[in-house]
């Protein structure tokens, strides 16, 4: 999987495109959730794109900093890996390489994520830590999480 992490200013539109087509088709139509994707956010994110051999977009990640979405800490979203290449570790990748990529762009923070409930292992076994109680999220189960420290120890 090639991978590339660029600030949004730095994105070229079939790289957007990709990203945004993805986000919906796994989001929106597979998770049958009608929202709000484009949120604002955006522009203020670094965004981690993985794409396979064939030159199809199959991982996504959003890199926020501090103060964009949580007050008080760093935050990755949108985590996203395609039906083309689930269940074959991708997610997992894409995921330490965030983690890596919030260390440089964002040293010394804790990162915070909004995980789906069904989701929780696979965030617990990359270090994430839950806190406070579970909440609906576009009448999803969510639960928050806790990266803390960010060394390498706890990128399993």
């Amino acid at each position: 999987m090639k991978i590339k992490c660029l600030p949004f200013y730095k994105l070229n539109l079939d790289e957007f495109y990709a990203s945004m087509a993805l986000r919906q088709e796994v989001f929106v139509v597979e998770q049958d959730c009608p929202y709000l994707d484009a949120d604002g956010k955006d522009q203020e994110a670094w965004h981690v794109m993985g794409w396979d051999e064939d030159g199809d977009m199959v991982a996504y990640t959003r890199l926020l900093p501090k103060g964009t979405s949580y007050e008080n800490y760093a935050s990755i979203g949108r985590v996203i890996s395609s039906s083309k290449v689930r269940s074959k570790g991708i997610g997992k990748k894409i995921m330490i390489i965030s983690i890596e990529w919030c260390k440089k762009l964002f040293p010394n923070q804790n990162i915070k994520i909004s995980a789906q409930v069904y989701a929780l292992d696979f965030y617990r076994n990359l270090g994430f830590k839950t806190i406070g109680k579970e909440y609906l999220e576009d009448d999803i189960p969510h639960m928050s999480m806790i990266l803390q420290g960010l060394n390498s120890s706890q990128v399993k």
